[in-house]
């Protein structure tokens, strides 16, 4: 079985926190100074997210920044 990329473990992490705080991707994705539809390339492993754009989705989640990595090997 293939192992998971980075960009999708990352995203199914976003989106893990995103839902434990029921917010939609618009919520996220406003409150992140985000375009909806990028945030949901980011949770479906699509995009390779910029270092600014990790510091705004852990901010919008009320996270550290290295929190969202806690996923990755």
């Amino acid at each position: 079985m293939p192992k998971a990329s980075p960009k999708s473990l990352f995203g199914k992490a976003v989106r893990a926190l995103r839902e434990e705080r029921g917010y939609s991707q618009e919520d996220l994705a406003e409150r992140a100074g985000l375009h909806r539809n990028y945030v949901g390339g980011v949770e479906r492993g699509e995009r390779n997210v910029a270092l600014e754009n990790i510091v705004k989705l852990a901010g919008a989640l009320s996270v550290r920044t290295r929190d969202l990595f806690d996923s990755l090997p």
